[in-house]
């Protein structure tokens, strides 16, 4: 059999992983501790992200002639890929948390719903809060008004008894 044969299926299951993809961060893994390497790949798993480690040639092949052909130019080196379906920010927010315990670890480069990041533009993109935490945000925002409005009728309230007491004479 021969070598391209045998990688194919590789080949395959890093395209079938990218396929309708909304971003894959390339993660370069150097020199990150097994410990480091545990946490990050669970909190990973836990936001539904695939974190794989291929090799540079495979996922080269696997990236052409896909959106995620400008991830090519960055495969030298020990690279690993984050992979996320739902949240196109997840992979890049969960890597950049866990870069202060593992400082050796860096992003490389990004594709995110079809745009491209340099290192740079991934680290921008790390700190876009998710959808979850917008929601809330937004949520809090629609109630503060309605809650200080409710304070101040108390307020109100409770001033006037005081006002209309009788005067006793």
């Amino acid at each position: 059999m021969a070598k391209v044969e045998i990688k194919q299926p590789i080949v395959d299951e890093i395209s079938a992983n990218v396929k309708d993809a909304q971003s894959v961060v390339l993660v370069n893994y150097l020199g990150i501790s097994v410990a480091g390497d545990t946490a990050l790949r669970k909190e990973l798993r836990e936001n539904g992200v695939v974190y794989k480690v291929y090799k540079n040639t495979l996922m080269k092949r696997a990236f052409a002639g896909s959106e995620f052909e400008p991830l090519s130019q960055h495969l030298e080196g020990a690279n690993a890929i984050a992979i996320s379906k739902e949240d196109p920010c997840a992979p890049a927010r969960i890597v950049k948390k866990h870069l202060k315990n593992n400082p050796t670890i860096s992003m490389v480069a990004a594709v995110a719903e079809g745009k491209y990041y340099d290192a740079a533009g991934v680290m921008a993109l790390a700190d876009i809060p998710s959808r979850e935490e917008l929601l809330g945000r937004l949520l809090g925002s629609i109630q503060s008004p309605v809650t200080n409005l409710a304070r101040v009728l108390k307020q109100i309230a409770e001033k006037q008894p005081e006002a209309a007491a009788p005067a006793e004479g």
